[in-house]
């Protein structure tokens, strides 16, 4: 603590060096790099057949994921979450609403399995691919109603305020908060976006109410935490205070950013889609000259 707090200015409001506070957590560095590689791997040998399925914007949303996880867990945004709600706030909003749906929309099933080394497939082939619980555990994890009730439900949980003290408690419990928004915001966005090749579930229509629900309960959260009048989490109301910001004015400027940023997330999408619905099914659609066009690329 008292080396995070040496790098900044007493009398400043606002943090002097936040470089200075970058931290390198190994087992999510190694994680997210063998991610990486895998899906490098894949994309390549995928891309030779599937040229349309996997184009380049497609591998710069996946490689963007990836850099925002690691800004949410190494950056100084998270060196500063045990002092600001505000920065804790910022990092949640990047574990759920930013890395997820990025990391989707680069349409990691394919390049994933392809990027797997032959050995590891044969390994796996019998007891995973092959079976028939990793298919109805597959389709349960990306079925609507799991996703949203289980994205959801991490999301109010942990705000819980003897949920969120709890994290200041154990490193390890921290770690599985994370690990809980990511996963469960992974499915949220799974049905949202649906990725190539996923099959659709419900009629596209469906996901629209499915991100105006999810709004509506972040409106609860954020109004909540904005005009709760009183600061909720006491291990704020007497963290060092290391911008000119009260604890108080800490939680509203929380609670605005979360309202103002998730909403745009959701909203936008639901807006899109919508818009999609709207348009009449031949401007959509490709007529078969241009689809044959497309095939000969």
């Amino acid at each position: 603590m008292h080396a995070l707090l040496a790098i900044f200015d007493a009398d400043a409001a606002l943090p002097s060096n936040l470089w200075a506070a970058w931290s390198f957590p190994i087992v999510p560095f190694a994680g997210i790099a063998l991610l990486l590689a895998v899906y490098l791997r894949g994309w390549f040998a995928a891309r030779r057949t599937r040229t349309n399925e996997l184009p380049a914007w497609r591998l710069a949303c996946f490689l963007s994921g990836l850099a925002f996880l690691w800004i949410a867990l190494a950056s100084p945004i998270d060196a500063l979450d045990d002092y600001l709600l505000a920065a804790h706030m910022i990092q949640h909003f990047i574990l759920m609403s930013i890395a997820p749906p990025l990391i989707v929309l680069g349409a990691p099933t394919v390049p994933l399995l392809r990027g797997l080394p032959r050995s590891v497939i044969r390994l796996l082939s019998r007891p995973l691919f092959r079976s028939g619980w990793a298919h109805r555990l597959g389709r349960l994890l990306t079925h609507p109603v799991f996703a949203f009730v289980a994205m959801n439900t991490a999301y109010l949980g942990w705000h819980v305020p003897a949920m969120f003290e709890l994290t200041f408690r154990s490193e390890r419990i921290h770690d599985l908060e994370h690990l809980c928004f990511f996963l469960t915001s992974v499915a949220f966005w799974w049905v949202v976006i649906e990725p190539w090749p996923t099959a659709s579930r419900w009629p596209r229509w469906t996901a629209i109410p499915f991100l105006l629900g999810a709004d509506l309960l972040n409106t609860v959260l954020s109004a909540t935490l904005t005009f709760a009048g009183r600061v909720l989490y006491p291990s704020y109301a007497a963290a060092p205070r290391i911008t000119s910001l009260t604890p108080l004015k800490d939680q509203v400027a929380a609670g605005s950013e979360m309202w103002v940023l998730n909403s745009l997330v959701m909203l936008a999408p639901a807006v899109l889609i919508t818009l999609q619905l709207l348009t009449p099914r031949a401007l959509r659609e490709p007529s078969g000259r241009a689809r044959e066009l497309m095939s000969r690329r």
